[in-house]
């Protein structure tokens, strides 16, 4: 997928791009697949901020993405390849023999017409899903699951794929975009091939407007504040950040400092992402 440069016509169009959509082929989205998404502005089920600097943008309604992929044995024709504005994917429409439509994760290459299946008996092709003891070493997967008929958690977004590396007993070794090798069962469901829309990271927004449209409020900078609002904050003019390395808010370290507490799934990770 290519990217559109727009002509510099004001400071926020020069070093624009954006997407050029070449590959949706239907505007309007499946009404049955669609639902109400409520904005929550980064807030928690208690109302308070969990996620800085989110609010506002523009409204959106929630497409259903059937990332369990528990439809087995039945084939289905991609109908057409649509837009999400919930996700950095595409999503492509998929119209099953028995006439029930879902949408998936749209891999790199699918196109409308073709054919996809999930289950033991699918092919090793772009779409398709199984589970890991049936996918050869080497090949690359997006939508995997953590635990069976949990549905597909890792490996989702714009350009991502993992890589089955090798299997041990009952789990796989995958390694994922971010370097990490991890083991994961191999009951779980992986779907062939990587996530499209690959220039996707390419995308200059170009001003702050666009990036509002989206729900993404402004981050101002600790050293911009008061020592009372931030410990990087006060001095004379720009001042370095002192203190011992980089700190939050709140004063605990960042920029490197380990904040993992999953301890249960620590035997899970063969290989650390550093």
């Amino acid at each position: 997928m290519p990217l559109k440069v727009y002509k510099p016509t004001s400071p926020g169009r020069r070093g624009m791009t954006g997407a050029t959509f070449e590959e949706i082929t239907k505007k309007e989205p499946e009404k049955s697949l669609l639902k109400p998404l409520k904005r929550k502005a980064g807030r928690s089920n208690q109302g308070r901020i969990s996620v800085r600097h989110r609010g506002g943008g523009a409204k959106r309604m929630y497409r259903i993405i059937d990332f369990k992929r528990d439809k087995l044995g039945i084939p289905g024709e991609v109908a057409a390849i649509e837009y999400d504005p919930n996700r950095s994917a595409r999503i492509a429409l998929v119209r099953y023999a028995d006439g029930e439509k879902r949408y998936i994760l749209a891999p790199l290459g699918l196109k409308a017409g073709d054919t996809i299946m999930a289950g033991s008996d699918a092919e090793i092709r772009t779409g398709n899903a199984l589970p890991l003891r049936l996918i050869p070493t080497g090949t690359a997967i997006h939508n995997i699951e953590l635990h069976r008929g949990k549905g597909g958690q890792l490996v989702r977004s714009a350009g991502a794929s993992a890589q089955l590396m090798a299997k041990e007993d009952s789990y796989a070794l995958v390694r994922m975009p971010s370097g990490e090798i991890r083991r994961i069962h191999i009951e779980c469901f992986a779907t062939i091939g990587q996530v499209g829309n690959v220039d996707h990271q390419h995308i200059n927004l170009g001003k702050a407007g666009r990036r509002r449209l989206m729900g993404w409020r402004p981050s101002v900078r600790g050293s911009a504040m008061t020592p009372r609002d931030h410990p990087h904050g006060g001095g004379e003019g720009r001042s370095p950040i002192g203190l011992p390395g980089p700190k939050t808010p709140w004063g605990k370290p960042a920029l490197g400092y380990r904040t993992r507490r999953r301890k249960v799934t620590d035997s899970m990770i063969v290989k650390r992402r550093k």
